[in-house]
C-alpha cells in the first residue's frame, strides 16, 4: 500500500522521491510516457568514456542540487526583482507549474522534463500527462498550480513510487531538512536552453543552443547545470555532489 500524503499546516505534502532512472522511468510510465523514451544516470559531466554510455541526443535533465550559500544567494539576487510570472497560452515557450505541493519538487520537476521540448511529442493520447499539460496551457501561474495541487491522479502517481530507489523514503520532517532542489532543464523548439523549478518565481532561460546542441552538450552544461558548479567553486565552496538523470530515446538492446 503506497505511503499516504499528509496535511502539513494545511498544505498536502507527499513523500520525497528519489533521483534515479528505476523510479523517474516508472512514474514517467504511470503518468503516460510514451516507453520509447528512457532515463539514465549521468555519472559525470566531462568524462567522455562515461558520457559516451548515454544515448544522444539528450531531451532533459533531471537534477538534484544541493542548496550551498552561493547557489542560495544567486537565486535570492535573480528572483528579487522579478514580477509575478503571468505566462499561458499556445504562444508561451514552456509550461511551468510554481509548487504548491510539499515535497513535490522531484514529481514537478519530472513533469517540466516530460511536458516541454521534444519530450512532449512521446505523451501518450489520453494520458494523465496529455491531460495535464492540456488543461495546464491556458491557465495562469495560481490556477496552473491548483490544478496540479487537486489532481488525484497526479498525487497517486507520484506515491505510487514513493518506496522505490536504494534508500528508505524519508519522513516529512526528516524531508523538510534536505538542502537540495530538484531543477529540470530542457531544450526549447526554437533552442532556448530553459531552467525549470517549481520553487522559483517563473522559468529561468540560459541562452540559446545550436540545432545539435543537446542537454548534454559543453554549452548546455556551461549555461545550465555548469554554471551551478563553477558558482559554487568560486566561492570556494566544495559541495559539488549532485544527482542527475537523462532523458533520451530508449536504448537498442
Amino acid at each position: 500500500m503506497p505511503i499516504p500524503v499528509e496535511i502539513i499546516n494545511g498544505k498536502k505534502t507527499v513523500t520525497v522521491l528519489e533521483n534515479n532512472p528505476e523510479v523517474m522511468n516508472a512514474l514517467s510510465a504511470r503518468l503516460g510516457l510514451s516507453p520509447e523514451l528512457e532515463f539514465h544516470d549521468v555519472y559525470s559531466l566531462t568524462d567522455q568514456s562515461l558520457l559516451s554510455l548515454i544515448p544522444r541526443p539528450v531531451l532533459a535533465l533531471l537534477v538534484i542540487i544541493p542548496m550551498t550559500p552561493a547557489w542560495y544567494a544567486s537565486r535570492t539576487t535573480e528572483d528579487a526583482d522579478k514580477p509575478p510570472y503571468a505566462g499561458s497560452g499556445p504562444e508561451e515557450p514552456v509550461v511551468w507549474f510554481k509548487q504548491t505541493i510539499g515535497h513535490a519538487c522531484g514529481s514537478i520537476g519530472l513533469l517540466h522534463c516530460l511536458i516541454n521540448g521534444p519530450a512532449k511529442d512521446y505523451i501518450l493520447p489520453d494520458s494523465t500527462l496529455m491531460k495535464l499539460r492540456e488543461q495546464a496551457i491556458p491557465l495562469k501561474m495560481d490556477d496552473r498550480a491548483k490544478m496540479l495541487y487537486d489532481s488525484k491522479e497526479f498525487e497517486d502517481a507520484h506515491q505510487s513510487v514513493a518506496e522505490m530507489g536504494d534508500t528508505i523514503a524519508p519522513s516529512a520532517a526528516e524531508a523538510d531538512r534536505l538542502p537540495q532542489h530538484f531543477v529540470a532543464f530542457i531544450k526549447g523548439g526554437d533552442g532556448r536552453l530553459w531552467e525549470l523549478e517549481g520553487g522559483r518565481k517563473g522559468p529561468l532561460e540560459r541562452g540559446v543552443l545550436e540545432e545539435g546542441e543537446d542537454l548534454l552538450s559543453g554549452r548546455a552544461l556551461e549555461l545550465g547545470l555548469g554554471r551551478v558548479i563553477e558558482m559554487e567553486k568560486s566561492s570556494g565552496g566544495n559541495e559539488l555532489r549532485f544527482s542527475c538523470i537523462a532523458l533520451t530515446r530508449k536504448s537498442e538492446p
